[in-house]
């Protein structure tokens, strides 16, 4: 770990499958993003994946370790971004084929001894057919957080803002439908969309630091590289160490044209806010 802060520092890659760099992560091919994230101190890696499974565990955990950086966690996100696949799209064929990208995820995951996690792969909801695509999004979350669990990894779900899905936006909604699990499932919690919720990310994260696996930053309002010297930042690490927080924190963000400043910023500012916990 960096020598400020006790947690992980991850930032967020695409996987090979990709069909081009997340927006939302730094935009080159993982062998050269994670070199240059290693170079400039991060401790890990977020995977972003499209059509992946265990069967590229070992290409991927070989190409991060090569540069001594670990995965700490498999995204879903270009499931939906880059192929339109979502768990309450009204074609049921559609439906079938998300819910098997993502179980490729969550086996992958397991393969790599990290958690999964779902964003905006959930879908949005047409009108008149709120009901049954509620009712076919719990199924498959049900379904995806059993598929980790058997394969050694864990569900970790993201409150998103309305403008990416139709449900689960606020922490609480998430908790009530991980507590209808039969398998064990967490939050990732993601300042933006928090904040996109009118909700204080200090107050959620201290009031939901014990259940959640992974927090990801970026600026306020921009959705961009985190500044030198946000007030929220201190806050923000302070609710976690007080709060008990034992998973790793992640850069995801745009990257304004230029990946390697965007991940030296936020690791600056990052690093930076982590002197005030000692």
């Amino acid at each position: 770990m960096t020598a400020s802060l006790p947690w992980p520092l991850a930032y967020t890659v695409s996987a090979p499958d990709c069909t081009e760099p997340v927006p939302l992560g730094f935009a080159a091919p993982l062998d050269d993003a994670v070199r240059r994230l290693a170079e400039l101190g991060y401790d890990g890696v977020e995977i972003q994946v499209r059509d992946a499974s265990e069967r590229d565990a070992e290409s991927l955990a070989h190409t991060v370790a090569n540069v001594g950086l670990k995965i700490l966690g498999i995204g879903t996100g270009p499931v939906a971004s880059q192929d339109r696949l979502t768990l309450t799209d009204p074609a049921p064929d559609v439906r079938r084929h998300a819910t098997g990208r993502l179980r490729g995820a969550a086996r992958l995951a397991g393969a790599l001894g990290v958690p999964v996690t779902l964003g905006q792969t959930r879908g949005t909801f047409l009108p008149g057919l709120e009901d049954v695509q509620r009712v076919w999004a719990a199924r498959a979350v049900g379904v995806l957080a059993e598929e980790a669990a058997a394969h050694g990894s864990r569900l970790l779900l993201e409150p998103q803002t309305r403008t990416n899905t139709s449900l689960w936006h606020t922490p609480d909604e998430a908790l009530d439908a991980i507590g209808s699990l039969d398998a064990p499932a967490g939050l990732v919690l993601d300042t933006h969309h928090l904040e996109a919720e009118g909700l204080d990310p200090v107050r959620a994260v201290a009031r939901h630091a014990g259940v959640t696996g992974c927090l990801q930053l970026a600026a306020v309002t921009t959705r961009g590289p985190l500044k030198a010297g946000d007030p929220r930042l201190p806050g923000l690490l302070e609710a976690l160490r007080t709060s008990g927080f034992t998973g790793w924190l992640t850069l995801e963000h745009t990257q304004d044209g230029d990946s390697p400043r965007a991940a030296a910023r936020s690791w600056t500012a990052l690093t930076d806010a982590a002197t005030a916990l000692h």
